[in-house]
């Protein structure tokens, strides 16, 4: 306890005007103090992140199975339309013979249809997928933000009691009133 209430004191002798320093007591700068808090924020909240990134996990690959499962259908539409394309072609080839062409055109606008739903679910599968992972990516950080201040003010709420409340008060306003004086 007096410890911490001299680190505070002694921010009261640092000089203010223009100057940068840096402070080499060790006790005064509280790495100790740090790497506790850090090490209990990482044992508590390490639970909490694995299972927010299970189910996140649970969540995007259930999204790419749907896709998969889109992406299927698309092959079998794809493979009905082969079908329907080599029919077409031999269509065309009694056609070409006799000297039509429409055919021809027909089969074209019919491949690209194809290519063209086949790109379009791609483009929404990559959507989806990018998609998730920013939302999952946002959630995390929001969550193991929320988890350190909560951590932070309850270490802080348990080692601030009422007399080292008043010390600290007390500090401060010497060090502004000795502030005030200067100016």
């Amino acid at each position: 306890m007096k410890n911490i209430t001299d680190s505070f004191l002694c921010l009261g002798y640092w000089p203010s005007a223009g100057s940068f320093g840096f402070n080499t007591n060790i006790l005064a700068t509280n790495p100790i103090n740090l790497s506790v808090v850090l090490g209990v924020l990482v044992f508590f909240g390490k639970g909490v992140l694995s299972d927010l990134l299970d189910n996140r996990k649970q969540r995007i690959l259930k999204t790419i199975r749907n896709s998969e499962e889109l992406r299927e259908g698309a092959i079998e539409q794809l493979e009905k339309a082969r079908a329907h394309l080599s029919k077409v072609e031999t269509e065309a080839d009694q056609f070409r013979v006799n000297g039509y062409s429409e055919i021809e055109q027909e089969k074209r606008n019919l491949i690209n249809s194809i290519y063209t739903t086949l790109e379009q679910l791609e483009n929404y599968k990559n959507e989806t997928i990018h998609f998730e992972q920013q939302r999952t990516i946002n959630q995390v950080r929001q969550r193991v933000f929320q988890q350190a201040l909560r951590g932070a003010l309850g270490t802080l709420n348990s080692c601030l009691n009422n007399e080292l409340h008043l010390r600290t008060i007390s500090a401060n306003i010497v060090m502004f009133g000795t502030m005030k004086e200067i100016k």
